[in-house]
């Protein structure tokens, strides 16, 4: 990947000083064009209808573009927290081979749905999904699969602060409601802790795929930081701090596009709530932006061989 100046960014106030030292130093960067069209349009076809129930899903050309980048035909790509299978379904119809783990029953169920219809699609590679707590990887998987990862792709979830898809009882009357914001009943889900668990269970999902990683396979994870009660959550400081815990190196930091790009200008896809918390926050003297972009970051074991 040709190397670009370090994208600028800002660091909570309130976040690790350690960390923020950290991403002022320069590393390899590059901005990623995945948005040039919208999540349904990408997934239209290629997965199942009811894939939009989840609330925190991967853009398909994230994952593709990553998968493209970072791993060859025939390889093997897991995520540890796969969703409706978004990483896998990718890796398939790109050749590669797929393993995923899912905490919620209902969406491992979807990801299986997903490998199917991939599979049905003509898709050249394979895909596996696993039900169970990725906290305690690598027991979930298969033994032989040690070692044997070239690629992990994930996210951390985001809990309460997702926005769901906006509803009107009929014809715009009535009051807007949301649905599809919950990723599902179990409180011990990482999506529903408090951010220091969060940050405790990422480190260690994050320390479970040292073991499944190849020599100089990499970790890609997309995240952005999201308020709470008004302050800001520096998620991205507490991937590359967990990363660094369990035993990563930061060696890329990108910029995956969630906006369409034509004729210069950005295209934004915020969705309703977005726009509205944005347009409350402006109006009560708290100038905010549209978020358009996911950070991407890319991390290598430590002292591991270039792939």
């Amino acid at each position: 990947m040709p190397e670009t100046p370090p994208i600028p960014r800002r660091v909570s106030k309130n976040g690790n000083s350690a960390v923020a030292g950290l991403l002022a130093q320069s590393y390899p960067g590059s901005v990623w064009l995945t948005g040039q069209q919208l999540s349904r349009e990408l997934r239209k076809g290629r997965y199942a209808a009811e894939s939009i129930a989840h609330p925190g899903k991967m853009l398909p050309t994230i994952a593709r573009y990553a998968i493209n980048t970072y791993t060859d035909p025939g390889d093997l790509v897991a995520d540890p927290m796969a969703g409706i299978g978004t990483t896998v379904v990718e890796a398939m119809h790109l050749g590669r081979r797929g393993i995923g783990v899912e905490y919620e029953d209902r969406w491992a169920a979807l990801a299986a749905i997903n490998i199917a219809l991939a599979t049905k699609n003509g898709a050249a590679g394979h895909g596996e999904i696993y039900t169970g707590d990725s906290r305690c990887l690598p027991s979930l998987l298969p033994p032989q699969i040690r070692g044997q990862v070239a690629l992990v792709i994930t996210s951390p979830p985001y809990g309460s602060s997702v926005h769901g898809r906006a509803v009107t009882p009929g014809r715009g009357r009535g009051k807007v409601r949301r649905i599809y914001d919950t990723y599902g009943a179990d409180p011990k889900n990482l999506a529903y802790r408090r951010h220091d668990e969060l940050a405790e269970g990422f480190t260690k999902i994050l320390a479970g795929c040292q073991a499944l990683l190849r020599p100089g396979g990499h970790v890609v994870i997309t995240a952005r930081p999201y308020r709470r009660q008004g302050e800001l959550i520096d998620v991205t400081g507490m991937v590359v701090a967990a990363g660094e815990v369990a035993g990563f190196e930061l060696v890329e930091e990108c910029v995956a596009l969630i906006a369409g790009v034509q004729d210069g200008r950005a295209i934004d896809h915020a969705s309703f709530f977005q726009r509205k918390n944005v347009r409350y926050a402006i109006a009560n003297g708290d100038p905010q932006w549209l978020p358009q972009h996911e950070d991407v970051l890319i991390l290598r074991r430590t002292g591991s061989e270039e792939s």
